[in-house]
């Protein structure tokens, strides 16, 4: 292993990693790089394009990931997303929240979920309508729909209509401004504008002013997988809105794939939140496993906290975009 290759945490972690560049028959990350550029593409730009605040970990765990895609031979970028998860899973720190928890491998699965077809709408949960979660959206309407047969649909739905129209401005999505009649449950569309009239604007933001509100969304939407943000109003919204959601949608016989992007250690919202060391998830970590089919490692949107929980220094929303974004590179590099 050539030493000139440097990242976060690269001494926790390189065991893992010589483990599984070798059970690929890769000789180093270097030779990694080489197999997806000579294949036509460089994970690291779009690791960086969908993050650019992104650790080096980041774009290298990536990387890994797809020289196994190509490896491998996946055909399909759904194949391709799954292989990227082993890349991923190998940057986990042993023994960590994001090892025991196998995050990588659950990426993998998330992004290969949403390059199917079976799933027609993908919702960014969040407390509030943030960043992290534009990037991820982004991420995927740049490219999830170069390989799928329907376009796959893309909400944003977190608490705040001032909030969800100034994300929709600043990205390009298109804000729907609705309204929800609590004596009857109802729920209809008052507004819609698009900021753009690219990819960007098939992104849709929804702003509600309520958990009923939240939930009356999704199902208007008929949403397939959604994963929760874990930043602001956890307590108040995203949580509430993905199990009372979770609740509806197993009494009516609708598949719904719901993935939190769990605080891990380091959140607030709990009496003891470092005394008790590694017990110490926060009361948000603790909402993810009431409704969590799959449950992530640390901040949707912070780089440093999810690699405070042994994965990778990006974003659990941003990353979604970006394990999409890479797994649809390698199918059309293998095209």
């Amino acid at each position: 292993m050539a030493n000139d290759v440097k990242f976060e945490g690269k001494e926790r972690r390189i065991a893992q990693i010589e483990k599984c560049l070798a059970e690929y028959g890769i000789a180093s990350l270097e030779e990694a790089k080489d197999l997806c550029v000579k294949a036509g593409f460089d994970p690291d730009k779009i690791v960086k394009g969908v993050q650019p605040i992104a650790f080096e970990n980041a774009s290298w765990a990536y990387t890994l990931g797809c020289a196994i895609a190509l490896k491998k031979g996946c055909k399909t970028a759904a194949e391709a997303a799954e292989a990227i998860g082993i890349g991923l899973q190998a940057f986990c720190i042993p023994g960590s929240v994001a090892e025991q928890r196998q995050v990588g491998l659950g990426h993998g699965n998330l992004g290969a979920m949403l390059l199917r077809e079976e799933t027609k709408c993908f919702a960014f949960l969040a407390g509030h309508e943030s960043f992290a979660a534009a990037e991820g959206a982004i991420g995927i309407a740049r490219t999830a729909n170069k390989v799928r047969k329907e376009p796959l649909r893309v909400i944003l739905n977190g608490l705040g209509k001032d909030a969800a129209y100034i994300i929709s401005r600043i990205n390009g999505f298109t804000y729907v401004k609705t309204d929800y009649d609590f004596s009857t449950g109802t729920l209809s569309v008052v507004d819609e504008r698009a900021f753009s009239d690219g990819e960007r604007a098939q992104v849709k933001c929804f702003g509600a002013n309520d958990v009923l509100e939240g939930v009356a969304i999704m199902k208007q939407e008929g949403v397939d997988v959604s994963i929760t943000g874990n930043s602001t109003n956890p307590t108040r919204f995203q949580h509430l809105v993905a199990g009372t959601y979770k609740k509806w949608a197993m009494e009516n016989g609708k598949k719904y794939f719901s993935v939190a992007s769990g605080g891990g250690t380091g959140r607030t919202l709990h009496p003891d939140n470092m005394a008790a060391g590694p017990a110490s998830y926060g009361l948000t970590d603790s909402m993810g496993r009431m409704h969590g089919d799959a449950q992530f490692a640390g901040s949707s949107s912070v780089p440093a906290h999810v690699e405070m929980m042994g994965l990778i220094g990006m974003g659990n929303n941003p990353m979604v975009g970006a394990t999409v974004a890479c797994a649809v590179a390698v199918e059309e590099a293998s095209k």
